[in-house]
């Protein structure tokens, strides 16, 4: 597979024709991003790219004005008006209170598919696998990342993992159709369903689902331990890999420093309407200021922005030259023999003066007439019969062992909502629970009627427990969906 295949990115999933736009929106970004933000804009300008840019300030310098989400409104306005966004790492400040301005950017703005190439330069950028060429496609916008959490007790902090029908079906869609449309030949999920049967198990679920829509594509499924682990061993066996968001951004990374080095990897956030082109490392703040730091990721991520925006030509200038430069042994310090190399500066300069040079070695790249993988409308789901069945309510309680608290449970049950078992952090500690099990001060306790319950009955139940003095903190409706359980049952259950 080319190298010019494994970058191509180019578009908003939902268009069929090639657009050619101008407005750019820039972030010059936190750290080392102003100084590799100024290399790439003059490398793009130098071949002919035609930007009409906006700057925008976000990050670092936004939150010290007291925005927590580090983004003001006229930047959203611009990005919003210009359709296309190219942005440098920021750096979110560390402690609560503070949004990451990379995932809110992706969440608002519904850039739901990232794409991460992974592409060995061998044998001029170190590599211990010199055919690699991978991409990972990361949901982008939900799973652990939509970042609610709440401190529940004294001991137990909570993250909700929230995976969707239409968020699966849209991003494995787009895997699918990114590997027809760049010749690929085959499609991995990675997820953990052997653990999250609801969560992760949907995702397989979906993939299995659209993947048989796609006879002219092998599919396979990895849990993704043992996938990650034969992605750093055996990078050969991946071609393009689809997978939940957390999961994405850890495989991306280890995928692009197996390949070389973080630094050589670009990012395409890709949308209905709008994208957003980045590298996928951070701000680096330790070097930045100086003139080390490497542009060529954030370089790739550009290239992936002008195909999108209809500029083949300059995309395929820009692309040759920075290959012919790593062929001729012009390396940043993080990616030189021996920890030597040339500064950001002069790093740019040398790929200015390869404009219109081809490597010699690599596979040269040409943009002239991409295919777009077209995006396909989400199908509006059934809506399936819902029947309340019980109750999980989750209490904060550390006045006793676990028979003492069923006891105190068993007397606040309705005639209608019976307990039927207690877990701690996911085991079943009551009934017949073992005492070298460990517990903390955060129990669920199930209840469950015979029958159908209505929203009052659970009401009643809670009514209950306040009346004896047990905090419950949280509740889950337990449902039937068509007949089926909607729910999990307890380790050990």
């Amino acid at each position: 597979m080319s190298v010019a295949s494994a970058v191509e990115q180019e578009g908003t999933a939902s268009m069929t024709e090639k657009p050619y736009r101008t407005q750019v929106a820039v972030a010059y970004g936190d750290g080392i991003g102003p100084e590799i933000m100024g290399a790439v804009l003059d490398i793009l300008r130098s071949a002919g790219a035609d930007l009409d840019v906006t700057p925008v300030e976000i990050g670092e310098s936004v939150y010290r004005r007291g925005v927590t989400s580090g983004i003001e409104p006229s930047a959203w306005q611009a990005m919003r008006r210009a359709g296309v966004f190219l942005k440098a790492p920021v750096t979110t400040p560390q402690g609560g209170g503070y949004k990451s301005v990379n995932v809110t950017i992706r969440k608002t703005l519904g850039l739901f598919a990232n794409v991460r190439p992974a592409v060995a330069y061998h044998p001029f950028v170190r590599t211990m696998h010199p055919g690699m060429d991978v991409v990972v496609i990361r949901e982008n916008e939900e799973d652990l990342y939509a970042g609610i959490e709440h401190r529940q007790t004294d001991q137990v902090y909570q993250c909700l993992k929230l995976i969707t029908r239409p968020g699966c079906e849209r991003i494995v869609r787009y895997a699918f159709d990114y590997a027809r449309a760049h010749g690929r030949k085959k499609v991995t999920c990675f997820s953990k369903d052997n653990i999250m049967k609801f969560t992760d198990g949907l995702f397989h679920k979906v993939f299995d689902e659209i993947g048989a829509e796609y006879p002219d594509l092998e599919r396979g499924h990895m849990i993704v331990d043992i996938g990650a682990a034969r992605l750093a061993a055996r990078p050969g066996d991946f071609d393009v890999v689809v997978t939940p968001n957390l999961y994405g951004d850890i495989v991306s990374d280890i995928a692009a420093e197996v390949a070389g080095s973080v630094g050589l990897a670009g990012s395409a956030n890709i949308g209905e309407t709008l994208a957003m082109f980045e590298a996928i490392h951070g701000s680096a703040p330790d070097i930045a200021g100086r003139d080390i730091a490497n542009p060529s990721g954030l370089l790739l991520g550009a290239v992936m922005m002008l195909v999108h925006m209809g500029q083949a030509q300059a995309a395929s200038l820009v692309h040759n030259a920075l290959l012919r430069t790593l062929e001729d042994g012009v390396h940043t310090p993080d990616i030189a023999a021996g920890g030597r190399g040339v500064g950001t500066g002069k790093f740019a300069e040398a790929v200015m003066a390869r404009l219109g040079r081809q490597p010699r070695t690599l596979k040269p790249v040409s943009y002239d007439s991409p295919d777009r993988p077209a995006q396909a409308g989400v199908p509006r789901q059934r809506k399936a019969v819902k029947t309340i069945v019980g109750v999980d309510v989750f209490l904060h309680w550390s006045d006793g062992d676990v028979s003492q608290l069923a006891s105190r449970l068993q007397q606040a049950q309705t005639e209608t909502l019976a307990l039927s078992m207690i877990t701690n952090r996911g085991v079943k500690v009551w009934p017949n629970g073992y005492p070298e099990t460990f517990c903390t001060d955060h129990w669920r306790c199930r209840f469950l009627a015979a029958k159908e319950i209505p929203h009052e009955e659970i009401l009643r139940l809670l009514l209950r427990l306040s009346s004896a003095k047990l905090d419950f903190i949280k509740i889950e409706n337990l449902c039937t969906f068509d007949g089926e359980p909607g729910f999990s049952l307890g380790q050990g259950q």
